[in-house]
């Protein structure tokens, strides 16, 4: 049996406190090296934690799907979904009141960030293109194997507007044109567009923001089963 402490106290406070207030106090201590590391134990951290957050929620869209089918898993996205994007959606709403689409790509810029993948960003008259090099989630999933065995993540046998018309979908990767629908049941437009690639976990997605969102091309409605009306 194992007597006696095995941490000091300060060893003890230091597993306890937020990395990056570590990373600070190394910082302030002029102690680059250990600050170094710090930045690395914190990436490894929350690509952990992204990681737990998106196997569990793709498991639990796997279970929908199989259990009740098709209409009842884009019903659980559009409401799963709802929750956070309905805040996200009208910030970008206020910069499209307030002419800044500056921000707004600054705004898909943070949110892909969080992936922690880096993001290649092209601007062209009417839209801002991003791609995450490589997908942080839906494309990471399918490059280590979750659907196949020993995992099986479902994939969406049936090509549909949830699936932007193409067959087996991951079932992760829904969620994209499932976003699109409801930005545009909300408002008219999608908030962004996610073009799923035709080689999914080979070759990126793109995501259209459009400075404008009436610039948004009816094509791109057809594709999530919506017209653009006016």
């Amino acid at each position: 049996m194992t007597t006696g402490k095995i941490f000091t106290d300060e060893e003890l406070r230091d597993m306890g406190t937020q990395t990056a207030e570590l990373i600070r106090a190394a910082i302030d201590a002029g102690d680059n090296d250990k600050a170094k590391r710090l930045t690395r134990r914190m990436f490894r951290e929350w690509l952990s934690m992204h990681d737990l957050y998106r196997d569990w929620t793709t498991a639990l869209m796997s279970f929908i799907g199989r259990r009740f089918g098709d209409d009842v898993l884009q019903e659980a996205l559009k409401e799963s979904c709802t929750v956070w994007l309905k805040p996200v959606a009208a910030l970008y709403h206020q910069c499209d009141r307030d002419g800044n689409p500056r921000r707004k790509a600054e705004l898909l810029a943070a949110g892909l960030r969080g992936h922690l993948m880096p993001v290649k960003i092209e601007e062209d008259e009417e839209k801002f293109i991003f791609e995450m090099e490589p997908c942080g989630s839906g494309g990471r999933l399918i490059q280590e194997g979750y659907y196949g065995p020993p995992i099986d993540f479902l994939k969406i046998e049936k090509p549909q507007p949830m699936t932007t018309g193409q067959k087996d979908m991951p079932v992760y990767c829904a969620h994209g044109p499932v976003l699109s629908m409801l930005g545009i049941e909300w408002g008219g437009a999608p908030v962004f567009f996610e073009e799923p690639s035709d080689k999914l976990g080979d070759k990126n997605c793109k995501f259209y923001l459009y400075k404008s969102p009436k610039d948004t091309p009816a094509e791109l409605y057809a594709r999530v089963g919506k017209e653009k009306k006016g």
